[in-house]
């Protein structure tokens, strides 16, 4: 096991743990970069100005730089830095604070469920785009269009993504522009509407950072709604928790969203360990909420833990806006398949393939 497989492993915490007696910023010989893994380095490398989100050299990944995929990434909040990163955010984070719980409850409860693993998939996957579709003025219809481009769309986010997958992300990409240039003409969403004038005269901007929220939303609430479906598959007790209780504990104990990277724009000393510039620090988000000097008895899982902090939505100026969005979503979702009476325990599961992110996939289990 390595820093970066063990996001797909059965149970990496045990080595995060490993990792963490060690030091908690250590170079990785193998990998060439450095590992965080403890609670204070993570948070000092997240806080740290000189360790950005993209490499100098490189602010778009070669692989899609020349299309449109490409161009979408490079306007992404998420993915840069200074004013690129803080304006998008500002105009876009009040709004997700706003988000109307009871609203996402009934988007969520207004789509079919169905009790197989496709039906699953859906609702961990497809459901969860449709309802910020949905609240940004899309019809259901569109909301479903918008939810399969989004799927293909993500795969330029994955170096683990061949020249078919790049090239279906960059034909989503048009089309999810397309989608967005009509609906911004004639929405009737206040919520969008407020967005709109805070992104005045930069509408390119604006509606990169719309397919963002939509390419987050796919997978991280994918990932939080799966895990915590195997947390009531391996402890069936927990069926009758309050379920945001649950999500909150979840997201901490076993994130969708295992590590991820920063990139060193200057030399620099970092938790007493000297850094120089062009080097990578994997941050194993995972690995700091299960250290105790985070989070007492950090490998039990507590409903009513006291003052739970968690990594899983980031830190520092690059913390997700979106994790009130994600967690009311996923806690919706999670209840109405309890409600509809999915039966987990046939059903065989695997991870997808990455190099960061737990997103557990339900399979039939074959005769």
């Amino acid at each position: 096991m390595d820093p970066i497989n063990a996001a797909t492993a059965a149970d990496p915490y045990p080595y995060y743990a490993e990792l963490r007696a060690q030091g908690g910023l250590t170079f990785h010989h193998e990998l060439k970069l450095w590992v965080a893994s403890s609670a204070r380095a993570v948070c000092a490398v997240l806080a740290h100005v000189d360790c950005r989100v993209r490499p100098l050299q490189e602010p778009v990944p070669k692989a899609i730089a020349s299309g449109l995929a490409g161009e979408v990434f490079g306007q992404l909040m998420r993915m840069n830095e200074g004013e690129h990163q803080r304006c998008p955010r500002s105009a876009i984070e009040p709004e997700l604070a706003l988000i109307d719980v009871a609203a996402v409850n009934a988007l969520v409860a207004a789509r079919l469920i169905t009790v197989d693993a496709e039906g699953l998939y859906k609702a961990m996957f497809c459901g969860p785009v449709c309802v910020v579709a949905a609240l940004l003025g899309f019809t259901p219809a569109q909301g479903r269009a918008i939810s399969e481009l989004t799927a293909d769309f993500v795969a330029c986010l994955s170096p683990l993504s061949n020249d078919l997958q790049l090239a279906a992300a960059h034909a989503a990409a048009e089309q999810l522009r397309g989608y967005f240039i009509e609906l911004l003409a004639e929405s009737d969403s206040e919520m969008l509407r407020r967005i709109r004038r805070r992104f005045e005269g930069d509408e390119q901007r604006l509606i990169a950072n719309l397919i963002g929220l939509c390419s987050q939303t796919y997978e991280a609430s994918g990932g939080l709604i799966g895990n915590a479906l195997l947390t009531l598959r391996r402890q069936p007790e927990l069926r009758t928790a309050s379920m945001p209780a649950l999500l909150a504990e979840v997201q901490r104990f076993d994130p969708s969203v295992q590590n991820t990277r920063r990139f060193v724009a200057a030399a620099c000393e970092i938790d007493g360990v000297r850094v120089e510039a062009g080097e990578v620090i994997l941050l194993l988000l995972a690995s700091a909420n299960r250290d105790p000097a985070l989070n007492e008895r950090p490998d039990a899982f507590l409903l009513e833990r006291p003052n739970r902090r968690s990594f899983s939505f980031g830190g520092g100026r690059h913390q997700c806006p979106g994790q009130l969005l994600a967690m009311s979503i996923a806690s919706a979702t999670v209840s109405e398949i309890l409600a509809h009476g999915v039966d987990l325990d046939p059903l065989h599961w695997h991870y997808r393939p990455s190099f960061n992110g737990r997103m557990p996939v339900f399979t039939e289990a074959t005769p």
